[in-house]
């Protein structure tokens, strides 16, 4: 079927589907179509988006430890008093021997940090958590761009398999349906006979397999990225693969540890764990703040003017100094564990870093070899079609036996597979490679897209 009308058949299909269920059908037809299908669907990628706004306000809650502090206090008090002490004359009229009354105070604290070198520290950890939450949604996202191309691929290679399988199959048939008759007619041998069935039974066993692969394959796919695996752009018969540019592994692996997110990840934990360091050897320094306050007091009733004065007001502005000078052991405990955590942040970051070494030469052999593989590859398939032919023109003749035609026959198509699976692992190196460095994102997904029929 022609890509022009297979659209024409699947546009008719989603019509009919969009009248009977009331739902549109969305088919990704390509890498592209199915990156955007994943972003809107993948619950994961969701999470890290409010994850990363959830991290950006670190940043915010750093720098307001340095700004002006504002706070404002009022309330409102019913009071009652009685004094049975008998007061000269000029106390008398200040201390009344009852009264009663309300209350009303507000008072306005203005405080500024001055010297806090602790709060300085602590605005820096939180800075580097907010640059965490940054790279948790990169790599999330680069994550689900891998995922998607892997799905794809592992799809496209699913339904290759099982047609090829297939296609062996009905040619094993072909062949057991030969031996056959020339058994039946007295001009074959039962052992050409059998050993025609046991192939068939062979093939069929490993077509059940490759139609369980497919189903797996097309699930997996569909829960990545929310549509059917059908109609999906195959890969081109023939293309070629190309080289990873710098042809160099040791480039690759120096851009690993400049842009893998893995480590720039533990490089930022290690950050945060020496600022935390820094924080608790600061814990014993003196702070210095700028304090103001303005306070506003009134009363009512029968109060006395020493209990409640009428419209007074008072207002402050000075400096504020603060110094611990114990606090039970807690300090120096804080300090050693902040220094076993920046010791344990150095070893991860290590770890990460020959992770990254090792990805990046994982994916970089693999693209590199490849190419080199593919080539080999597709070498053999046409030796094996021209060994098919040769082969079948001697059974012809009778130089040649049904036995070697099948073992032509399953060296071609085993041929056809290897060179699948090979195409396969090129292209999911180009995604590992790219991740491993920290450099996949959606346009590698459409540089992919050249190596499908779109």
């Amino acid at each position: 079927m022609s890509r022009l009308s297979w659209r024409r058949s699947a546009g008719a299909a989603a019509a009919c589907a969009l009248l009977c269920a009331g739902a549109p059908t969305a088919v990704a037809a390509d890498l592209a179509d199915a990156w955007q299908q994943a972003q809107q669907t993948d619950p994961s990628l969701r999470a890290a988006q409010s994850a990363l706004l959830a991290g950006r306000e670190k940043a915010v809650q750093g720098d307001a430890l340095l700004r002006p502090q504002l706070a404002l206090s009022a309330g409102l008090s019913r009071l009652d008093e009685r004094s049975g002490a008998a007061l000269p004359a000029p106390l008398a009229e200040l201390v009344k021997s009852s009264g009663s009354g309300t209350v009303q105070q507000a008072a306005l604290q203005l405080e500024q940090p001055l010297y806090d070198r602790r709060s300085a520290a602590e605005r820096d950890q939180l800075h580097e958590q907010s640059a965490i939450a940054e790279l948790l949604f990169r790599d999330r996202q680069q994550q689900l761009i891998q995922d998607v191309g892997e799905a794809y691929f592992d799809l496209l290679l699913a339904q290759e398999s099982l047609q090829v399988t297939r296609s062996e199959r009905a040619a094993v048939t072909m062949q057991r349906d030969r031996a056959q008759a020339r058994f039946d007619v007295g001009r074959g041998k039962i052992t050409d006979l059998q050993e025609a069935q046991a192939r068939l039974d062979g093939v069929a066993a490993r077509e059940v397999s490759a139609a369980s692969r497919l189903a797996l394959a097309e699930a997996r796919y569909q829960e990545l990225t929310g549509a059917p695996g059908e109609g999906l752009a195959p890969l081109r018969p023939q293309w070629q693969p190309a080289m990873p540019q710098p042809d160099s592994l040791a480039a690759w692996q120096a851009r690993g540890l400049d842009g893998n997110t893995r480590v720039l990840l533990r490089q930022r934990e290690l950050a945060i764990a020496g600022h935390e360091t820094r924080k608790t050897a600061l814990e014993s320094r003196p702070t210095v703040d700028l304090v103001a306050s303005y306070a506003f007091k009134n009363g009512s009733g029968s109060l006395s003017p020493l209990a409640a004065p009428d419209h007074a007001r008072s207002a402050a502005i000075g400096l504020q100094f603060n110094v611990p000078l114990y606090a039970g052991g807690g300090i120096d405990s804080r300090r050693r564990e902040s220094l076993a955590r920046r010791e344990q942040a150095v070893h991860e970051l290590a770890a990460a870093q020959r992770d990254a070494r090792l990805q990046v030469q994982d994916a970089f052999l693999s693209v590199n070899t490849g190419v080199a593989r593919i080539g080999a590859l597709e070498q053999s398939l046409a030796s094996a079609r021209t060994a098919l032919e040769a082969t079948t023109l001697g059974r012809d003749v009778g130089t040649r036996t049904e036995l070697d035609v099948l073992d032509a026959q399953q060296r071609l198509y085993a041929a056809q597979l290897d060179l699948a699976q090979a195409r396969h692992d090129y292209l999911l190196g180009r995604l590992k490679l790219a991740a491993a460095t920290g450099e996949l994102h959606e346009g590698e997904l459409l540089a992919l897209n050249a190596y499908l029929v779109r």
